[in-house]
């Protein structure tokens, strides 16, 4: 039978032919590709001819071109469509991918053209895009230890292997706890009518009867808003929280410690003192100090703020007879009583206006009129029949397919992100990309959302949006391919549109009748829009912190010891536990992507506050020449100049982080 991997896609917009691809495909695919690329790059490694640009950079642009679209495939679908073959081989090709990609920056023949071209680099008349791809080439290989020799070249290659398999097995025992544990509800005492029919839902995906929280964000979080069974919502919480740790075959912690240990090492490897200062070296904050700096601003206000309504929580607590401290159990529970007594706000009375298809809507509307975006429903064969797809096109030139995968299932990973099947590129004729946002909301019929599910969704399409406006020759860096500290520029200042009137207006209307929803509504949510941010604050930056202080300075021998230290050097308060304790830290410990950089949120915040400001200053949350400049110089760019440089070219300087403390009520506007 034919591999419809190894084929010509000739569908529409050559998508991925997903009703042809089988799980066995997908070995034989890897093994052609990776066969292929190892002879393109030992072809250019061996060119008789001395380096250029267009034999060197541009031949390794296409080397890869096979494994790219292979792997955009499988692991796409092996973490939002997961099953025991795919993990199996996830498992099997961790070890065989970095193995390559250490051949290749182990090459030294390769090596010494790419030195060439560099140390060149102002004789060559190169585009500054070009410059801009040779640096990065150049850097990468550095950065990966291709001056490196011998015996400490073969320690790299096994260090980085290593690494990958640890981040890999570390994903998928997540995966196994976060799919295991349920727990049934003989009591639906306090549950609102939209967390009964989720539980329901959740139960009958299990094939139950009955209600069941699972440990699926949207609907574990609102239980622990609503349910007045304290014993449950402490059951439940527990269990939460004891994902990545629960003993036996899927406990994290070992892999944690080893893999703060080899990341140590590879940055001593390399002549960093730790991997901290070797992580954040390219990106905008450029090293561990400027992220404590930026952290630390934030922490002491915002632990301020969280210890003030703590205190008054915990006043409630005791009013309803419990003894003792406020638990972090408790927290979601008595924030949502305090917030609908002083605020007369009840989160739920938002749902029924917050359905999907709605805020899909909305944040297709808010992408036409900056952007002159439309989205066109597309009939194609997908992955999994919840995922969706559309043709993105602007003024009749198609410039994207978008996939939106928007529902939880055992099979997906938690939490939400932007991904892709195809990147953007020129080189070689126009590439236009597959770009897909992938989230984890509760089954509903209709699914309704929680103002924090319509914020994800319009975060992740603000991702989305780098990935389908990018206008780049090279897929080097094309859409997202970013300092890690400045890629959530656009997903976060997208979520400022969310918050309009005038799209709230548009689209924000009840599921079964349309009305819009109520004036009186929209002000309480409004007044209520800097809710329980200390909270928020605290939790993210217990979380951030810990990852900084675990990479700077030597690796942990017990990381869950150094955990607490931290988190008792600076106090965080007994009710409310880091966002992601280190057995779940997936954006640290499932691959190095945030590694030493959880903090980028934060420090991509600073951004999205002062740029959302250069459109009110503006007068309208839609000024046309406002939305110009923000393509032209940060959406369309990629990664073809650095990050500040960007930035200072659509705003005219760097914020300071007063926006950010506004933003979030921990200062006073």
């Amino acid at each position: 039978m034919t591999n419809a991997l190894l084929t010509d896609w000739t569908g529409p917009f050559s998508l991925p032919p997903f009703d042809q691809i089988r799980d066995e495909d997908f070995a034989p695919a890897f093994e052609a590709a990776l066969e292929q690329g190892r002879a393109a790059i030992a072809a250019i490694a061996a060119d008789p001819d001395a380096p250029t640009f267009a034999n060197t950079i541009e031949a390794l642009e296409r080397a890869d071109a096979l494994l790219d679209r292979v792997a955009g495939v499988f692991f796409n679908l092996a973490g939002s469509d997961s099953n025991p073959a795919r993990q199996a081989l996830q498992r099997d090709l961790a070890p065989k991918l970095s193995a390559y990609s250490s051949e290749i920056t182990a090459n030294t023949a390769l090596w010494g053209r790419i030195a060439d071209l560099w140390a060149r680099k102002d004789t060559l008349a190169l585009t500054p895009e070009q410059e801009r791809v040779l640096m990065l080439y150049h850097r990468m290989f550095q950065r990966a230890g291709a001056g490196l020799n011998g015996g400490e070249a073969k320690r790299m290659a096994a260090v980085k292997s290593e690494l990958a398999t640890l981040g890999t097995q570390f994903t998928q025992n997540l995966l196994a706890d976060e799919a295991a544990w349920f727990m049934p509800l003989d009591d639906l005492s306090g549950l609102p009518e939209f967390v009964v029919n989720t539980a329901a839902s959740a139960a009958r995906e299990r094939g139950m009867d009955g209600h069941i929280v699972t440990l699926n964000r949207s609907l574990i979080v609102p239980f622990l808003q609503y349910s007045t069974r304290r014993d449950l919502r402490e059951k439940a919480y527990e269990a939460w929280g004891a994902r990545g740790m629960t003993g036996g075959e899927t406990d994290n912690r070992d892999i944690a410690a080893r893999t703060l240990a080899l990341r140590q090492e590879r940055a001593e490897l390399l002549g960093y003192a730790n991997f901290a200062r070797f992580k954040l070296e390219p990106e905008m904050a450029g090293s561990p100090d400027a992220v404590r700096d930026l952290l630390m601003r934030v922490w002491e206000p915002a632990k301020a703020k969280a210890e003030e309504d703590a205190a008054a929580m915990e006043a409630m607590l005791h009013a309803d007879g419990f003894e003792g401290p406020l638990e972090p159990w408790d927290w979601r529970y008595y924030a949502e009583k305090r917030r609908h007594a002083l605020h007369d706000f009840d989160e739920a009375a938002l749902k029924p206006f917050l359905s999907l298809d709605a805020m899909i809507e909305a944040a297709f509307d808010v992408a036409h009129r900056l952007f002159g975006l439309e989205f066109e429903p597309l009939d194609v064969p997908l992955y999994h029949p919840d995922a969706r797809a559309w043709n993105v096109t602007r003024d009749g030139r198609h410039m994207a397919v978008f996939i939106g995968d928007y529902f939880a299932r055992a099979s997906k990973r938690s939490g939400a992100w932007m991904s892709g099947f195809r990147d953007q590129s020129a080189m070689d004729g126009e590439v236009r990309p597959v770009v897909v946002n992938v989230c984890n909301f509760a089954k509903g019929d209709p699914a309704l959302l929680s103002w924090d599910d319509a914020r994800t969704l319009f975060h992740e399409f603000g991702h989305a949006l780098h990935g389908m406006l990018t206008d780049v020759t090279y897929k080097m860096i094309s859409g997202t391919s970013v300092a890690r500290d400045f890629v959530e520029l656009p997903s976060q200042l997208y979520e400022h549109w969310l918050d309009v009137p005038e799209v709230i207006e548009a689209h924000a209307k009840h599921w079964q009748t349309g009305e819009p929803m109520p004036e009186e509504l929209r002000e309480k949510l409004k007044n209520a829009s800097t809710w329980d941010q200390g909270f928020a604050t605290v939790e993210f930056l217990a979380s951030a912190i810990v990852d900084l202080e675990f990479h700077d300075g030597p690796p942990p021998a017990d990381p869950m010891q150094k955990q607490a230290e931290v988190l008792e050097n600076i106090g965080l308060p007994h009710a409310i536990r880091m966002r992601h304790a280190t057995p779940h830290f997936a954006h640290v410990f499932a691959g190095d992507g945030y590694s030493s950089g959880y903090y980028s949120y934060m420090w991509s915040e600073v951004m999205d506050a002062d740029a959302f400001a250069a459109f009110e200053e503006a007068g309208s949350a839609f000024d046309p020449e406002t939305a110009r400049k923000l393509e032209d110089f940060i959406l369309s760019k990629g990664g073809s100049d650095e990050a500040e440089t960007l930035y200072r070219q659509f705003r005219g300087s760097m914020p300071g982080v007063e926006a950010l403390l506004k933003g979030r009520g921990l200062i006073a506007a």
